[in-house]
């Protein structure tokens, strides 16, 4: 199954070519900014990206720009109608130009063309292997990161996190937990897995289905900045009416959960002595995505 990225500010567009890759045998990849293609695209490594140039953060010829070379077919889907404007972003590197609006059935001809393309040359260089990244990562059929996916261990847990934990336990897994019950404690915040409790200091915090699976992968990445396309693609198997409109909503009441309960820490002081009172545990990264906030 070949991976195509979307990458466009717009929901209700990107919703709908979701919807029609996906009706056709296509795996989607999706970012909502400039800035969270960009750190999506380290990570992955699809077969085809569709992109728009009017994007929040860093704009469309930034990302084009920072891809070139990837050998990455690129689909620009712009209103810009400018004959100007089609044939500097041609000449920049992209594949194709296609302007909004546009018919479905032309979309899918265009993107056939191009991964026709792919595929040639890929047979004409078979000895080769497949194509690595441009860091030097192997990339499965998917467009998925081997390198990256077998630094996990089978609890889904990335390695850098796991690195990232201190001796004194501050992040990670409690070793007086029982065999396949895991505790993640960051700070003042505890989150059992087997009872799926989470406090903050002593204070029990009552979260919905949703809001634990955030918090959750948030905590077994600390230090990660995730974006919002992992967020849901992590927790969509467990909260599958979570889209990218409500991860907002989401993220938001967790954060008032949260600070809330930091409010009841003895004293109003964390661990530190530090004043916990209104503490936001969650750090909004703009453009990109959420991670934990630094102690």
């Amino acid at each position: 199954m070949e991976t195509i990225a979307v990458i466009d500010d717009d929901v209700y567009i990107g919703d709908m070519i979701e919807e029609v890759l996906r009706r056709e045998g296509y795996a989607v990849l999706r970012a909502y900014s400039g800035t969270e293609a960009l750190f999506l695209l380290q990570q992955k490594k699809p077969a085809l990206i569709l992109l728009d140039l009017m994007l929040p953060g860093a704009s469309g010829e930034e990302v084009l720009a920072a891809i070139k070379g990837l050998m990455i077919p690129v689909i620009v889907i712009s209103a810009k109608a400018d004959v100007e404007d089609k044939v500097h972003v041609l000449l920049d590197g992209a594949s194709d130009y296609l302007t909004k609006p546009f018919e479905i059935k032309e979309l899918l001809a265009r993107i056939t063309v191009q991964l026709r393309s792919v595929r040639a040359d890929s047979a004409g260089n078979a000895e080769d292997g497949k194509a690595g990244a441009n860091d030097g990562g192997v990339w499965d059929a998917d467009g998925a990161d081997v390198s990256a996916r077998e630094s996990r261990n089978k609890d889904g847990e990335d390695a850098t996190a796991r690195e990232s934990r201190n001796k004194d336990g501050q992040s990670g897994q409690d070793s007086g937990c029982r065999a396949g019950r895991e505790s993640l404690t960051y700070g003042e915040l505890t989150l059992d897995t087997g009872t799926r409790e989470v406090y903050v200091g002593e204070a029990a915090v009552h979260l919905t289905r949703t809001e634990y699976a955030i918090l959750k992968y948030l905590m077994q990445n600390p230090g990660q900045v995730l974006t919002k396309t992992q967020i849901l693609e992590r927790i969509s198997e467990d909260t599958p009416d979570c889209m990218e409109s409500s991860l907002k909503v989401h993220v938001s009441n967790l954060r008032k959960k949260l600070s809330a309960a930091g409010d009841t820490v003895t004293g109003g002081a964390g661990t530190d002595g530090a004043d916990a009172k209104g503490r936001d545990y969650i750090e909004s990264v703009w453009g990109i995505g959420f991670k934990l906030a630094e102690e």
